[in-house]
C-alpha cells in the first residue's frame, strides 16, 4: 500500500512540475490570417505559404513616414537581434508597406539599409494595390491604414503582431513606444 502511495506521489509531482515549465502567452488572441500576395525587397512573390511552419513578428510601415516608422524599424532591428542572440530558429520578419505605390522593392531595400536589417528572416513587402492593403490590414490585423488624397502621409497603427505556425495573430504588442521586448521573446519561446 505503501508502496503505491508513494508512486502515486512520484506521478503526481512529475505531472506538476511539467505543467510550470509549460510557457503561456498572456491575453492571447487567435485571429487568422489569410493568404495575400505580394513582392519582397528582392522583387520575389511572397506570401503565406513562404512562413508557413515558421512564427513571424508582423508590422505596417512606410518609407516616407515622417514620424513612427522610423523608430518602429528601429525596434524590430532590436528584436531581431534578440531573437538571435536567444539562438531562436524559424523566427521571420514580415513589413508590410502601407504605401505600395511610393515604396517599391527597390525603396524597400534602401530603406531597410540604413536600418542595417538582416533580411536572411526579414521581409519588406509592397506590389499590391492601396485598397488590398487598407482592406487587409482591417479584416487580418484589426488595425487601420488609410492614405489620404492629400499629402504623402499614410495613417496607421503603431503595433507589432505575433503570428503562430498557422498562420494565426496571437498577440499585439506596441511596436513605436513603450515596447516590451522581454514579453515578445517570452511569448515566441511559448510558441516553439
Amino acid at each position: 500500500m505503501k508502496v503505491r502511495f508513494i508512486l502515486f506521489l512520484l506521478i503526481i509531482s512529475a505531472l506538476l512540475l511539467s505543467a510550470c515549465g509549460k510557457k503561456e502567452i498572456v491575453d492571447a488572441v487567435d485571429w487568422p490570417v489569410k493568404d495575400f500576395k505580394a513582392v519582397s525587397q528582392n522583387n520575389k512573390d511572397f506570401g503565406m505559404k513562404n512562413l508557413q511552419g515558421k512564427v513571424w513578428i508582423a508590422d505596417f510601415i512606410f518609407t516616407n513616414c515622417a514620424d513612427v516608422c522610423p523608430p518602429m524599424t528601429a525596434n524590430m532591428t532590436k528584436l531581431q537581434k534578440m531573437v538571435k542572440d536567444e539562438s531562436l530558429k524559424e523566427v521571420e520578419f514580415v513589413s508590410f508597406s502601407v504605401d505600395p505605390t511610393v515604396d517599391t522593392p527597390e525603396v524597400l531595400t534602401h530603406y531597410a539599409e540604413q536600418f542595417q536589417v538582416d533580411f536572411t528572416n526579414w521581409t519588406f513587402l509592397t506590389d499590391y494595390s492601396q485598397e488590398f492593403i487598407e482592406n487587409y490590414a482591417a479584416k487580418n490585423f484589426k488595425t487601420i491604414v488609410k492614405k489620404p488624397e492629400d499629402g504623402n502621409q499614410v495613417i496607421h497603427q503603431t503595433y507589432l503582431y505575433l503570428v503562430d505556425q498557422e498562420g494565426h495573430i496571437k498577440k499585439v504588442y506596441s511596436g513605436f513606444k513603450d515596447v516590451p521586448f522581454d514579453e515578445i521573446i517570452h511569448d515566441i519561446k511559448a510558441l516553439q
